[in-house]
Order: C-alpha cells, then sequence, then structure tokens
C-alpha cells in the first residue's frame, strides 16, 4: 500500500480537557511512497497482538466420560476433525483461525505437599500464565511467576502508551487470605510482573474506558467531564475538524467509524450506569455502577474496548480473567439453571456433564463476537485477527476431582502467519502446558528457552501423522 499525502505521526493524539484520544492507522500516517511494513512505525505496530483469556473450573470434556464423548476436544486430530459436539463448535466459522492443543497437564497448579491439598482452586489462576507453583500463604510473601503478557510486555510493551492491560468479569478482593491458606491474590489475578508482584485486574468498563480515552487526566477532569453528562467526543470536536482538513477522503471515513465506535462504547457504559444508579433492584448488587448485570454484556463491553485499544495501537498486551474460581454465578443463557462451580462437580454422570457442557460451550460462545471485531479491523495489509493470538484455556481440567490434567486450551489468531490454524494437535499426557507457552512467546519473538516447568517448545503447526484417534485414548 503506497500513499503520497501529508505524513502525519502514528502516534498522533486528539487532547481534550480529560480527554486523550488515540487514532486508527490513516494513510496520512505513512509517508508517501513507503510500504507500510517498511516503516518504523509499521513494523512495530505489525507486533502481534497477546489476548490471554483464563475461564476456571476447567471443561466437562476433561472427565473420563467427557473425553469419550468428545465434549471438549474433537475425536480427529490434524486438518480434519469435527467440532459439532464439542463445546468448540461456536468457533466452526472461524476453524482457519483455530488451533487446539489438548492433552497438556498443569503440574505447577498440583499439591505439592499435604498441606496443599484441597487449595487447587485457590492457586489454579496464579499458575495459568506462569505455570510456576505458588507459595502458600496468607501473608505479604507471595511468590508465584513471571507471566507470559508479562514477559512479553518487558520485551515489547513501552513501544506503545499503555504497556498491557488486565481485565477481569468477577470480583477481586486482593487482600488477606481466602481458603486453605492461600492469600486472594492468587486467585484473584492471572498477571504476574515479576514472581511476588501480581497486578490488579480492572472489572469495571468505565474505568477501562477511563484509562484508555483519558490517559493524562486528573480525577477532576473525569468529574467535571462526567457531570457535564457529555461525551469525551464533545471535548475534541475543534480537534476532530482541524484533523479532517488535513485527510483524505478515505481517512475521514475512517476516523469517522473509528469515533462512532468510540462513541458507541461510551453511550453503553453510560447506560449501564443510569440503568444501575436508578435504584432499580440489580442481579450483582454489590458490583460497581460500571459493571452490567448481564455476563454477555460485560464481556462484550469488554471486548468492544480491547478491539478499539487494539485499533488505537494503545497497548498490544490484555490478559481477561473471565471467571473466578469458586463462582456459583448462574448463566441463564447458556440453558443450564445450576450455579457454575456446582455444575461443575457433575459427579462424572452423563446428564450432569452435558449440562455442564452447556456452560463450557456458552463461554465459548462469546469468543466470535471479539473474532468479528478483530476480523474487521485492517492495519496495512492485514486485520487484526491475522496479526493476533488469543489463547483461551484452564489451568484445572476435570473439575469434579479438581485435577489439572488434560486441560481445556486453544489458540485463535495467526500470529503474524506463525500460526496455521485448522488444526488440532494432541500430546501425550502429561506434557506441560508451559511446552505451549514457550512456544508462544518464541512465536512472539522473545528470546526465551524456558517459561515456567516447559521442556520444549511445542510445535504448534504440526500433529501426529493420523488425522483420527481413539478419543478415549487421550
Amino acid at each position: 500500500m503506497f500513499i503520497a499525502q501529508k505524513h502525519i505521526s502514528r502516534r498522533t493524539v486528539l487532547k481534550g480537557m480529560g480527554v486523550t484520544l488515540g487514532l486508527p492507522l490513516l494513510d496520512a500516517m505513512i509517508p508517501a511512497g513507503t510500504a507500510w511494513a517498511k516503516t518504523a512505525d509499521g513494523a512495530a505496530a505489525a507486533r502481534p497482538r497477546l489476548i490471554a483469556i483464563e475461564m476456571v473450573h476447567g471443561s466437562a470434556g476433561s472427565a473420563q466420560l467427557g473425553i469419550k464423548k468428545n465434549l471438549w476436544s474433537p475425536a480427529g486430530v490434524g486438518r480434519e476433525f469435527d467440532l459439532s459436539p464439542t463445546s468448540l463448535s461456536p468457533l466452526e466459522p472461524y476453524r482457519d483461525y483455530l488451533t487446539i492443543v489438548s492433552g497438556t497437564s498443569d503440574h505447577s497448579a498440583e499439591a505439592w505437599s499435604a498441606p496443599e491439598v484441597g487449595g487447587d482452586h485457590f492457586r489454579s489462576s496464579a499458575t495459568f500464565l506462569t505455570q510456576a507453583h505458588p507459595k502458600q500463604t496468607e501473608g505479604s510473601d507471595i511468590h508465584a511467576g513471571t507471566s507470559i503478557d508479562q514477559i512479553y510486555a518487558k520485551h515489547f510493551g513501552q513501544d506503545t502508551a499503555i504497556p498491557s492491560m488486565q481485565l477481569c468479569i468477577e470480583p477481586v478482593d486482593q487482600s488477606g487470605g481466602c481458603a486453605y491458606g492461600y492469600a486472594c491474590v492468587y486467585t484473584d489475578t492471572i498477571s504476574w510482573a515479576s514472581p511476588s508482584e501480581p497486578l490488579p485486574m480492572m472489572r469495571d468498563p468505565r474505568a477501562v474506558f477511563d484509562q484508555l480515552f483519558g490517559a493524562g487526566a486528573t480525577p477532576a477532569e473525569r468529574v467535571a467531564r462526567r457531570e457535564a453528562n457529555a461525551s469525551i467526543l464533545d471535548w475534541i470536536t475543534e480537534r476532530v475538524s482541524q484533523l479532517n482538513r488535513e485527510l483524505g477522503p478515505r481517512d475521514r471515513r475512517r476516523l469517522d467509524a473509528y469515533l462512532t465506535d468510540v462513541r458507541e462504547i461510551e453511550r453503553r457504559i453510560q447506560n449501564v450506569e443510569a440503568h444501575n444508579a436508578s435504584g432499580e433492584p440489580r442481579d450483582l448488587p454489590d458490583a460497581p455502577v460500571g459493571v452490567p448485570d448481564s455476563f454477555s454484556e460485560h464481556v462484550h463491553l469488554m471486548f468492544d474496548l480491547m478491539a478499539a485499544a487494539c485499533q488505537a495501537n494503545l497497548t498490544r498486551i490484555f490478559s481477561f480473567k473471565m471467571g473466578r474460581d469458586g463462582s456459583s454465578r448462574v448463566y441463564p443463557e447458556s440453558g443450564c439453571t445450576e450455579g457454575f462451580h456446582p455444575a461443575s462437580h457433575h459427579q462424572e454422570k452423563e446428564a450432569n456433564l452435558l449440562q455442564f457442557q452447556k456452560i463450557n460451550t456458552y463461554h465459548v460462545g462469546m469468543l466470535p463476537y471479539f473474532l468479528d471485531k478483530l476480523k474487521n479491523i485492517r492495519e496495512g495489509d492485514r486485520d487484526l485477527l491475522e496479526q493476533s493470538v488469543i489463547i483461551y484455556g484452564s489451568p484445572m481440567g476435570d473439575s469434579n476431582l479438581h485435577n489439572h490434567k488434560r486441560l481445556p486450551l486453544i489458540l485463535l489468531g495467526h500470529l503474524n502467519g506463525k500460526l496455521k490454524g485448522n488444526l488440532h494437535i494432541r500430546v501425550e499426557d502429561g506434557t506441560p502446558m508451559a511446552n505451549v507457552w514457550a512456544s508462544v512467546v518464541q512465536k512472539l519473538g522473545v528470546d526465551v528457552d524456558k517459561v515456567g516447568d516447559s521442556t520444549a517448545a511445542l510445535d504448534l503447526n504440526e500433529a501426529a501423522a493420523a488425522t483420527t484417534t481413539d478419543s478415549a485414548g487421550v
């Protein structure tokens, strides 16, 4: 793609009172006569996006009967597999971007000593992206590992205004002890800047919106802006008009579409806040006013915010915790009326397993919304889904047994061509999940030999020679 317009910086922002609005890639940001990918900004912006998503409580497909029935992983390996019996069926339209890795284990989440027995729910999340065994403590001497999102952020996070962001859906405490001798912080976050530095996760979409589009604003400015009951775009109208005069027709359309998306996200947040402040009874009475009572609405808002941040190149790194261990939240839209945690203790009964699978399928069904967003955002000659890797999985396998074997794990996106997709990889039982992380981190451009308890980087583009196998042997 070559252009011959006036060159403006990729880091251009529009500023007003309490507003700092990043911009999508515009033709005018590319020096005349230069291919975008060959510019310094183009090379930096093309660095992959990493979105790591954890869902707790494992999957129905990790139980022995669930394995036989292919409730998570399909029977076929390689590139010929049927998703229809599995909880991954909502991803069929995106199978070309889908890499399934079945059979991995998280040894770091197991009990290593007698006092740790029973504490699986209270250390699992801390191991998901670190693959390091957490120290059993309720004090300040917490210790786990450095998570892969932060390994990536330490190398390339400074290229963007926000090195990384940490989001969640369920409430977090981040103080004191929870149970079985573990500090709550082990349950509250999946992102660790170092073995002793857990990073807080943001649950309120308003807080996320303000961080993305109000960088540099003072609390007083943010309060004044909200009390004025106005959009952030109202504070930068003059600057938008000025910029539009410098842009060509295609850039004006692109900018207008982006600003419309930002305004729509803001409008939805305002509607949630207005409803929750109205005095009407809430399903989540203890949640912040900006948090929707609807799980799907909350997740979609977070996905919209992530997509907007990626489009404006505000950050390329997200960790997103979609559940909290022990949660008994009910998901009526899933078709299962039982709480999440109780449903996960299915007692290996088929009827119970199928109910739990409904919840698993519902959660996976949130992902296509985000994939659609990334697929429809172009940057240079690629869309953002081509440039990204999205991790979705759990550090727990069969939640009925509280084990950490045969973990549900998928990757989505092509990671700038380094993942082929449309692939089911079945590894030997006991293969560390950390082997997948080692491969992902290397493909992200970080020179590491080992992540957590990895033994070797797993080849994520090849599977066993056979295209089918007996699923009961997983």
